[in-house]
């Protein structure tokens, strides 16, 4: 995977404005918290795609949201890759369209349903980190983010707050909230100088 990976990663950096960009990385880096959590705890099942797709999706899933393309997202996701001579896979494609909450919830595995609850969390973390005077995800505390989650909600105000919160849905994830977002912390966290944060 790994080289394919670098074939997307170039793709999406030259697709995408570099918030977007980043935003993709920050994004695949919660997937793949997500999915070591949920392996670990034995929540996986034969219905689940491998730990790649979830991977590739997170990375991939803006791509279209630039360009020509912009107007439609994230419904021209394959369009958007064959312009770098790349291809996804129909498991792939699902995740992607998953992180829309416009497609409904119609959700038929864990991948998806973590992408749906992980991508506008991705935003109210580093909003949380640029109030710091580090500006740093190091100094971000897990009590910092659920606050500004529960108790704030005119902070970082764009946020699906209720897309979130699904995350705790015992037909999806069954992840409690804070648990969740402890996840795609600590998952971001390490990934942060990548993001420059």
């Amino acid at each position: 995977m790994s080289l394919d990976r670098q074939k997307y990663l170039e793709a999406a950096k030259s697709q995408l404005e570099t918030n977007i960009f980043y935003h993709s990385l920050a994004l695949e880096a919660c997937m793949s918290g997500l999915y070591d959590y949920l392996h670990a705890n034995n929540r996986l099942t034969a219905n689940d795609p491998s730990k790649d797709d979830w991977l590739l999706a997170g990375l991939i899933h803006d791509i279209d949201y630039a360009g020509e393309f912009k107007e439609s997202h994230p419904l021209r996701t394959r369009e958007a890759l064959a312009k770098y001579g790349l291809s996804l896979s129909d498991s792939v494609q699902k995740i992607v369209l998953a992180h829309d909450g416009r497609q409904g919830q119609n959700f038929t595995n864990l991948a998806e349903w973590s992408i749906f609850c992980a991508d506008s969390l991705t935003g109210l973390i580093v909003a949380v980190a640029l109030v710091y005077p580090s500006k740093k995800l190091a100094d971000v505390k897990v009590s910092s983010v659920v606050k500004r989650f529960l108790k704030e909600p005119r902070f970082a105000a764009g946020t699906r707050r209720d897309e979130i919160a699904e995350c705790q849905n015992p037909a999806g994830l069954n992840i409690p909230l804070e648990k969740f977002i402890e996840i795609c912390l600590l998952s971001m966290q390490k990934i942060a100088d990548t993001i420059a944060l």
